[in-house]
């Protein structure tokens, strides 16, 4: 099993990104993929997350309207559109599956349920 993410760069505020996520060793249809940040000195919280199997999507409060997360179930890869990033947004940005059926509304933020994850991608908004 294995979790790869790219796409982590500096960018001012109010730019844009792209994270990729590409999952070998598991398939869409019995996971969920879900996004996760450490800001520095701070504990990881959820970002937003997807069912690709039913289409079920989640996201934080704080990145409603600004992030958008799909997935690419013919290239086994997730992504994490980003717009109007804010300072507040810098962060390692990780990729973590959980069993598919494991993912509602209530779960999805919680570190602790995510099984798998990747080594992180790091992003940098500046001001």
């Amino acid at each position: 099993v294995q979790l790869v993410e790219s796409g982590g760069r500096e960018v001012q505020a109010g730019g844009s990104l792209r994270l990729s996520c590409v999952v070998s060793g598991l398939s869409f249809d019995d996971v969920a993929i879900g996004w996760i940040r450490q800001a520095p000195g701070k504990g990881r919280e959820g970002v937003s997350a997807i069912s690709e199997r039913d289409g079920s999507t989640y996201y934080a409060s704080f990145v409603t309207g600004r992030f958008t997360i799909s997935a690419d179930n013919t290239k086994n890869t997730v992504y994490l559109q980003m717009n109007s990033l804010r300072t507040t947004d810098t962060a390692i940005y990780y990729c973590a599956a959980m069993p598919r059926r494991r993912l509602n509304s209530g779960n999805f933020y919680s570190e602790y349920q995510y099984n798998y994850w990747g080594q992180g991608t790091q992003v940098t908004v500046s001001s």
